[in-house]
């Protein structure tokens, strides 16, 4: 029961994740691989200022902004210097590697006795329980800190996609969409694509980092290497939702992706469980993208050829 409550909530926190690369990847079309640098640097920021003393909220705002800022300076090497979106990404994540480390001071930083977010939720959940630090669920003994840690999670990963849905019904977020899908045309209508990018990947970058803040203040440490292979699990966890939900409207793929995520995380954790060599993660990792990517296609394929078989038959 304690694996699944922590693959779900590590699910949920990655969704956030998932919702910063489904702005770059799905609607700009920009593959932004600053995301293994601002996960991380979103981590730093709060970790280093909850050592210090500062409120949770206030950490995880400013690592929101520091990731924020990165993606706004990758958005600003592809539009006002020319370079490569591709190449952009890669240089801004390259150098985000040792502002990680000036900012933490080290390569790693402990939270453990650090008041975090989810300690807060934890407090709250105890006293609500009458002191309690373990609750009967069926004939599971379940730790209230972990069902506080999922329940705040799953409420800020709800707050936060029904924001972007509310967002891109908005005269900017629709502009946004429109960049992505018409350059061109936005151009036309007088819209300055540059700063549109710039700003949707600011934003990107900025949950991705909140997905790193929080992911920290869970496992309670942040380290230099924790974001490497990020974006591909939030590629994946993206293709994963459109395979569930289709893409039917932008709401739905908000929902498929948070679905994509925990998915893949209970993928990983039933791995893991059946004896998977924790030093082969990153491996099987790959494996259930490479899965991911091809199986829609092959899907589609089969749906064709059932289609023509059945034509035929009659």
């Amino acid at each position: 029961m304690m694996l699944l409550l922590g693959a779900l909530t590590i699910g949920l926190i990655l969704a956030i994740l998932a919702f910063g690369v489904y702005l770059s990847f799905r609607i700009f079309n920009f593959p932004d691989i600053t995301a293994d640098g601002s996960i991380t640097l979103g981590a730093a920021v709060t970790a280093t200022m909850l050592v210090h003393g500062f409120h949770p909220l206030l950490a995880t705002f400013c690592g929101f902004a520091a990731g924020a800022i990165a993606g706004a300076l990758t958005g600003i090497l592809h539009t006002r210097f020319a370079i490569n979106g591709l190449l952009s990404g890669i240089l801004m994540m390259t150098a985000l590697y040792s502002v990680n480390l000036h900012v933490m001071g080290k390569s790693n930083v402990p939270l453990m006795s650090q008041r975090t977010l989810l300690s807060e939720a934890e407090s709250m959940a105890t006293n609500l329980c009458g002191g309690a630090t373990e609750l009967h669920i069926l004939v599971w003994e379940v730790s209230v800190r972990d069902l506080a840690g999922l329940a705040g999670i799953f409420l800020v990963v709800c707050l936060v996609g029904l924001a972007l849905f509310l967002f891109f019904r908005t005269n900017l977020g629709t502009a946004m969409r429109a960049t992505g899908d018409n350059p061109q045309m936005i151009r036309s209508l007088g819209v300055s694509t540059k700063a549109i990018i710039t700003f949707g990947l600011a934003l990107s970058n900025g949950l991705i980092a909140l997905s790193g803040s929080l992911l920290a203040q869970y496992q309670g440490f942040a380290d230099v290497q924790m974001g490497i292979g990020m974006v591909v699990w939030g590629l994946a966890s993206v293709i994963i939702g459109e395979a569930l939900v289709g893409q039917a409207s932008f709401g739905l793929l908000i929902v498929g992706a948070a679905m994509g995520s925990v998915l893949f995380r209970l993928l990983v954790a039933i791995a893991l469980r059946w004896g998977l060599d924790p030093n082969d993660l990153k491996l099987i990792t790959a494996v259930f993208v490479f899965v991911a990517l091809v199986a829609p296609k092959f899907l589609r394929m089969s749906r064709r050829r059932l289609v023509t078989a059945v034509s035929e038959v009659r």
